[in-house]
Parts: structure tokens; sequence; C-alpha cells
């Protein structure tokens, strides 16, 4: 089952007993979760269940009151954004963050274009050249299908523009993808076209954390279900073995620490 088959391996990214609040606000109590290279793991939970606080913390967007970050087994500490990227943490938040103006290949280099050699470098010039043909082979290895890497993001189609933000984030975070409502406001061929590139990242060694209301497209995509309840975790659950009515049972408070036992399979 879920439990027993992760049991022998080490989290990539594991969170110990975060707990996190604001002013009176209790965020997080306690909460625990884990990612393992390979594996797409959804974190669901209801509005003020703690979901975002969480991924702010993985992220280096915020910083815990307690409790443990670790990378490989090992404890980590983001003072930053920026530090959770230099570890190999990306984050695709609902906005897309993606300049619209701008074509593909520039979206994929956003902030970390590459220079020219020698002096044109120094001058701030950039390698497009360069830009466009590693964005081009990663969009190919990925399977993203564009008319031409020259578009500009404004031309794209929502699901297009969805899978070039995802596309960014693993050409730059190499262990770890933070998906934030990715299939929000998407019709379903274009929720499909996200899905898939979703698991494309999965099956190349990339681990994925997935956090979505849409129970459909979690069962679909998730090898494993995390569920937070008032910034506690209350279960883990198998799509393979739970059901919906089981998550959102559990999400709700219907469901009780039995249950959970039940749905993972242990």
């Amino acid at each position: 089952m879920v439990a027993q088959a992760v049991a022998q391996r080490t989290p990539i990214l594991e969170a110990r007993g975060i707990s996190k609040r604001f002013g009176s606000v209790r965020a997080l109590e306690g909460a625990d979760f884990e990612v393992y290279p390979g594996e797409v793991v959804a974190l669901i939970g209801d509005n003020g269940a703690g979901k975002s606080t969480l991924i702010k913390i993985l992220s280096g967007a915020l910083r815990p009151d307690s409790g443990t970050v670790l990378m490989r087994g090992q404890p980590a500490e983001f003072h930053s954004p920026r530090d959770a990227r230099a570890a190999g943490i990306e984050t695709v938040y609902q906005d897309l963050a993606l300049a619209p103006d701008l074509d593909v290949a520039a979206n994929l280099f956003l902030g970390r274009e590459l220079k020219q050699p020698g002096l044109l470098g120094l001058l701030d010039f950039y390698n497009q050249r360069a830009m466009r043909a590693q964005a081009a082979q990663h969009l190919r290895a990925l399977k993203v299908n564009l008319k031409s890497i020259r578009q500009t993001v404004e031309t794209l189609s929502g699901g297009q523009r969805q899978s070039v933000a995802v596309a960014r984030a693993v050409f730059w975070g190499k262990d770890i993808v933070i998906m934030d409502e990715p299939t929000a406001a998407l019709g379903v061929a274009q929720s499909g076209m996200v899905l898939e590139l979703t698991r494309r990242i999965r099956d190349n060694g990339t681990a994925v954390i997935f956090i979505s209301h849409n129970m459909p497209h979690v069962f679909e995509v998730a090898d494993r279900i995390i569920v937070l309840r008032l910034g506690r975790r209350v279960g883990t659950l198998d799509p393979q073995e739970a059901t919906m009515d089981q998550a959102v049972s559990l999400m709700t408070g219907a469901l009780g620490s039995t249950g959970a036992e039940v749905a993972t399979g242990r």
C-alpha cells in the first residue's frame, strides 16, 4: 500500500511539526508533509486548512514559527524564495507570472537571461539564439506543442500558457515543482494538457506538489493525497483505493482518523 511503498525511501522534501500563527490566527499547528522523487503528491483541504501557508513555507516565502524542513533528510532553512529555488524548488502560482508581450523563450528565461559572451555580455546584451535553442529543446522534451518558440504569450491559449509556466518551473527546478491550482479556469481539453504534462514531469523523476480544489483532477493525477484540516494533517489517501467522498469527508471533519487509516490502506 501507499504507506508501505514509501516507507523505505527518503523524502526529497519533508516538513515535520510545522506551526505558524498570524496574530491570533493559527494557520498551521504541527503539520507534517513529505514528497518523494518521481511522484505527484496532491495537497488538499478546505479554505483555511493551511495549504497556502504550508506551500509558502516550503517555497521560502514564509518562515515557520516552529518545526523542521528537510531536503533529502537534512535540515534546510529557506530565508527567501531565492533560497528555495537554489535548492531546486520552483513554484507555479495561479497568476503564472508570465510576461504576455514577450515570446515563449523570453518567458522561460525571465529574470535569468543568458548574456552574450565577452564584451557584449558585460554590456547586458542577451544571447537570444541560445535561449531560443534551449527553450525549444526543453519544450520538445516535455512534448509541449506550440506553433513557434517566438510566439508571444498573449497569443497562447490558457492551457498553453499554463504549460509554459510549468515548463519554466521544470527548467529551473530540477528536483521539485509546486503547482498551485494549475487547472483552475481551464477547459476540459486544456486541463487534460496540463495533467498530462504533470505526469510527464513525474515520469522524468521530478517531484510534483499538486494543490487543487478539483477532486477529479486530483484523483486523476496524484500518486498520494495529503489532507489538511484546520492547520493539521488529518489523513493520507491512496487515490487507487480511496474515494472522493472520503477525501471530502476528511477535509470537512466528517471522517475521523479511523476512516483515514482505511482509506490509505494501512
